[in-house]
């Protein structure tokens, strides 16, 4: 082989090396994306659960003790206010653990306040029907959310620990997406109703 022939082939082998960090690199910022954008969409799914809990504990349909107490842990988790941004989203920092103590705050108050299935069945039966049905809607929202970004941050995470992704520093300066971790489980009874 002479000198021009490895010199082509090595041209050949950068360019085929480019192309595919060219490739992971987009790769990666969709996933970055796909990240900060269930990240809004799981910051609305809880905007909105805290408004129906509020909702039902102005609707008289839980005791009062019980509606102070949902009122107080739904604006308590929606202080923070909604990630709506997308450059706020890209900095993939999950949520603080003060949210996601508030939002886990949430879950167990209204699990409290709901009580058994049998309590569930009687709210849903009741006047306040409509209202338990739409806290239903969101909280089921809200757990399908998380998941959703949950799952795009493993996605993200296992691109990031690829072996060509680290040694070129695909990602740059983005930093590592953080799962959401709260108690988001659906007390029995309160699953939302089918249709």
């Amino acid at each position: 082989m002479t000198w021009s022939e490895i010199a082509l082939i090595a041209l050949a082998a950068v360019v085929v090396g480019l192309i595919f960090a060219w490739q992971g690199a987009s790769r990666l910022d969709r996933l970055h994306r796909k990240v900060a954008a269930s990240r809004i969409a799981l910051d609305a799914q809880l905007v909105r659960r805290a408004s129906a809990a509020v909702e039902l504990a102005a609707s008289g349909a839980l005791d009062p003790a019980s509606s102070v107490l949902v009122a107080d842990a739904a604006y308590t988790a929606s202080d923070a206010g909604p990630v709506t941004s997308p450059a706020a989203a890209l900095k993939m920092d999950g949520l603080d653990s003060a949210r996601e103590r508030a939002e886990s705050g949430l879950t167990a108050t209204l699990r409290e306040a709901f009580g058994s299935p049998e309590a569930v069945r009687e709210l849903r039966a009741g006047p306040a029907g409509e209202v338990v049905a739409g806290l239903a809607s969101a909280w089921y929202r809200v757990t399908l959310a998380r998941r959703f970004h949950n799952e795009a941050v493993a996605q993200a995470r296992r691109v990031r620990r690829l072996w060509y992704v680290r040694l070129f520093h695909l990602a740059g300066r983005a930093p590592m997406p953080r799962t959401v971790e709260l108690d988001d489980a659906l007390p029995p009874g309160l699953e939302p109703a089918a249709g």
